[in-house]
């Protein structure tokens, strides 16, 4: 049974930094390419960032372009998100998911969320003034 599991999230003021992490198992955390979204109360999910399944190329919502890294930790199975400058529009359930198919293009990592098919249950992140 796959599992994926998001912590890290908080409260935090704006202009400070948080580390999101999402461990998986069940799957060959090797071979999938792996997604960070969110949504907003109100708001449609959307996608944050994506790495592929080698690490070889990273994807990043314009709005967290600058101020998000992804990686990942291949023998702690282990997806990271790191956020900087963190901003008041950044409030949002962070989620993190693995694509639907493993070994997928080391070249592009898919920005639409059915493109992924094992979601956690998110975290929570807050930015206040």
């Amino acid at each position: 049974q796959v599992q994926v599991v998001e912590s890290g999230g908080g409260l935090v003021q704006a202009g400070g930094s948080l580390r999101l992490s999402c461990t998986t198992s069940g799957l060959r955390f090797t071979t999938y390419a792996m997604g960070w979204f969110r949504q907003a109360p109100g708001k449609e999910r959307e996608e944050v960032s994506c790495i592929t399944w080698r690490s070889s190329t990273t994807d990043y919502a314009d709005s967290t372009k600058g101020r998000f890294t992804i990686s990942r930790d291949y023998p702690e199975n282990t997806l990271y998100l790191q956020m900087n400058s963190l901003i008041l529009e950044d409030t949002a359930m962070y989620y993190c998911a693995a694509n639907s198919v493993p070994y997928s293009s080391l070249y592009y990592c898919p920005a639409q969320e059915s493109r992924y098919g094992n979601w956690g249950q998110g975290t929570q992140v807050t930015v206040s003034s």
